[in-house]
């Protein structure tokens, strides 16, 4: 079955998909990088006490 999309939709259509694209990559970096802080500080507290 084909769809037929004008192009004020299928532009909307490809703006969303970029912009889900790029909020999960932003989301995915922000996880990333406090996580990784949070393993350093973990991991240096357990070094300082031995």
């Amino acid at each position: 079955m084909l769809l037929y999309f004008d192009p004020g939709s299928g532009s909307l259509l490809l703006q969303i998909i970029i912009a889900a694209f790029v909020s999960i990559l932003s989301f995915s970096k922000k996880i990333k990088i406090s996580l990784r802080a949070f393993f350093k500080t973990l991991f240096k507290q357990k070094i300082k006490k031995e």
